[in-house]
C-alpha cells in the first residue's frame, strides 16, 4: 500500500468531508479479521515462509488492507471508506513513517570507527550508554550505532550471545520508553495528543527499575562468563584495540534538529489547520514534517558514502516498515471504531476484561495484556488498541487514568523484548550478530532467556507500580 497509490484513489471522492466516521457499535468482530490476519503474517510469515515473505510481503498487507477497504466501501459506501483511509494517512500515517525514516536515516550515517576491550565493565558502559540514547534516537538508530562496535569489541570471547541478548532487552526496546522518539508506540501516542515529556515524567520510575535491574543482572553474568574457569579469550583478537573514532559526525547536528522539530510541533499552537477531506492538518505539523524530509536529504548528501558502507546501510529495513503500517493503518480503522464503542462494541469482553465492576481500569490487566500482545505482534498497533480501549482520550489519559496510560506505555516497549518479533530492532540485530560469527539463541531459545530475566521482573513491576 503506497501513500500516493492511496491519495490518488481518494481524490475519486469529492464528498469526503461529509462522509460520516465509521461507528463501531454496529460492527461484528469480523471487521478485526484484516487486522489480525496482517498482524499474524507479520508475526509468522518471515518464520516459516521466509523466502515468500521477502519477496511478497507489500502484496500481502496490500491484499489485507482491500480486505477491509472494498467491503466497508461495498457495505457503507466508497466516501466514508476512503475517509477513513485518508484519516489514517494523513493523521498517523505520514507523520509516522517521515519521523522514523528521518531518525533512520541520520543514525545510519553515524559510523563508529575502531576497537575497544570487551571487558565486563565496558560491556556494561556501553549497553547503558545505548539505553539513555534510545530515547533520544530511536530504539532502532541506537542499536544500529552501537550493535556492531560493541560485537567488535567482543570478537575476542568466546561467550558473546548473551551480550547481544541483553543489548536487544535494553537497547532495542527497554531504552526507548521516555520519548516518543524512543519507540513507535509513543509516537503514536503523541500524534493521539499526548504531551512530549510525559513519558518521562510517568513512566521514569519504572524505566530505572527495569534497566537497572538488567544492567546490574548483565554485569554479574558477563563477570562470571570473562572470569571463569575455562579460557574465555581466544588466543588472537581478530581486531585488536585501536581508538575510537565518529565519520559522518555532522549526523550529530541532525539528530538534534529532528529533536528540536519534534519538540516544536508539540509546543507551537499554530491555530492555523488545513480542511483535507474532512481531516484537520495542523500548520505545525506541516512544518515539521516538511523539515523532516528536508533532512533525510540533507543527510543522504554530506554524509560520506564510507560512513554507510561502514554500517552497512540500506533501505530494506525502512522499505519493509513503510509498507507493512501502512496496511496496519488502515485494517486497524474498524478495531479501533470497535473498542471506541465501549462494552456496546463487538470487543465489549476486552474491555470488561480490563475493567473493574465499578467501571475502573484496571492497571496490571492492562500492563500484562498489552505486553503480552505486544511480545509476539508489532507493539506500536498493539498499543493503539489498548490506547483506544482506555477511551483514547489523551487530556484524560494524561491526568485522570495517567496510571493506566503508564501501564499501556510500559507493557508496549517494555515487552517488545520477549521474543524475536516484538519489536522491529530484535531481528535486524539478530541478523548483524549472526553475520558477524555469533550463534544465537533460537526463536525459542531467545524465549528462555526472557521468560527466565524479564518475565519475573515485570512480575516485580506489577506489584511494586500498577
Amino acid at each position: 500500500m503506497h501513500a500516493r497509490s492511496l491519495l490518488a484513489l481518494l481524490t475519486l471522492f469529492p464528498a469526503l468531508a461529509q462522509a460520516a466516521e465509521l461507528d463501531g457499535s454496529v460492527l461484528s468482530a469480523w471487521w478485526g479479521i484484516p487486522f489480525a490476519g496482517l498482524l499474524l503474517s507479520i508475526a509468522l510469515c518471515p518464520l516459516l515462509t521466509p523466502a515468500f515473505w521477502h519477496h511478497h510481503f507489500g502484496k500481502v498487507t496490500l491484499a489485507w488492507a482491500l480486505a477491509f477497504l472494498l467491503p466497508c466501501a461495498a457495505v457503507f459506501g466508497p466516501g466514508l471508506a476512503a475517509a477513513g483511509a485518508l484519516h489514517a494517512v494523513l493523521a498517523e500515517y505520514i507523520p509516522f513513517i517521515i519521523l522514523i525514516t528521518a531518525l533512520f536515516v541520520v543514525a545510519g550515517g553515524i559510523c563508529v570507527r575502531g576497537n575497544l576491550h570487551g571487558t565486563p565493565e565496558l560491556n556494561t558502559g556501553l549497553l547503558a550508554l545505548g539505553t539513555v540514547l534510545a530515547s533520544f534516537m530511536g530504539t532502532t538508530g541506537a542499536s544500529m550505532l552501537l550493535i556492531r562496535p560493541l560485537i567488535r569489541a567482543n570478537d575476542n570471547r568466546k561467550h558473546a550471545a548473551h551480550i547481544v541478548v541483553f543489548f536487544i532487552f535494553l537497547v532495542a526496546n527497554a531504552g526507548g520508553s521516555l520519548t516518543p522518539l524512543g519507540d513507535p508506540p509513543l509516537f503514536l501516542g503523541f500524534l493521539k495528543g499526548v504531551d512530549f515529556f510525559w513519558t518521562v515524567k510517568n513512566i521514569f520510575p519504572e524505566t530505572l527499575f527495569l534497566c537497572v535491574s538488567l544492567l546490574l543482572i548483565f554485569y554479574l553474568l558477563d563477570r562470571h562468563y570473562f572470569h571463569s574457569r575455562e579460557p574465555e579469550l581466544l588466543p588472537v583478537d581478530p581486531t585488536p584495540d585501536s581508538a575510537i573514532a565518529f565519520e559522518g559526525k555532522v549526523n550529530f547536528i541532525l539528530l538534534g534538529a529532528v529533536v528540536a522539530l519534534v519538540l516544536m510541533s508539540g509546543f507551537w499552537k499554530s491555530g492555523v489547520s488545513f480542511d483535507i477531506a474532512g481531516t484537520p492538518v495542523e500548520l505545525q505539523n506541516i512544518v515539521r514534517d516538511v523539515l523532516l524530509v528536508a533532512i533525510i536529504f540533507v543527510s543522504l548528501a554530506v554524509t560520506p558514502r564510507s560512513a554507510r558502507e561502514g554500517n552497512e546501510f540500506s533501505w530494506g529495513p525502512i522499505q519493509e516498515v513503510g509498507k507493512l503500517f501502512a496496511g496496519i493503518f488502515i485494517t486497524i480503522i474498524p478495531v479501533i471504531a470497535m473498542l471506541r464503542a465501549g462494552e456496546a462494541g463487538a470487543f465489549g469482553g476486552v474491555v470488561s476484561a480490563v475493567t473493574d465492576p465499578t467501571g475502573q481500569p484496571i492497571n496490571a490487566a492492562y500492563f500484562w495484556a498489552t505486553g503480552v500482545l505486544s511480545s509476539f505482534l508489532d507493539n506500536a498497533p498493539t498499543y493503539l488498541v489498548f490506547f483506544n480501549t482506555a477511551g483514547g482520550d489523551p487530556a484524560v489519559l494524561m491526568t485522570t487514568l495517567a496510571s493506566t496510560l503508564a501501564a499501556i506505555s510500559c507493557g508496549a516497549v517494555f515487552m517488545g523484548a520477549n521474543s524475536y518479533i516484538g519489536n522491529a530492532p530484535n531481528l535486524m540485530v539478530k541478523a548483524i550478530a549472526e553475520e558477524r560469527g555469533i550463534k544465537m539463541p533460537s526463536f525459542f531459545g531467545y524465549m528462555g532467556w526472557s521468560c527466565a530475566i524479564l518475565v519475573p521482573l515485570f512480575v516485580v513491576m506489577t506489584f511494586i507500580f500498577f
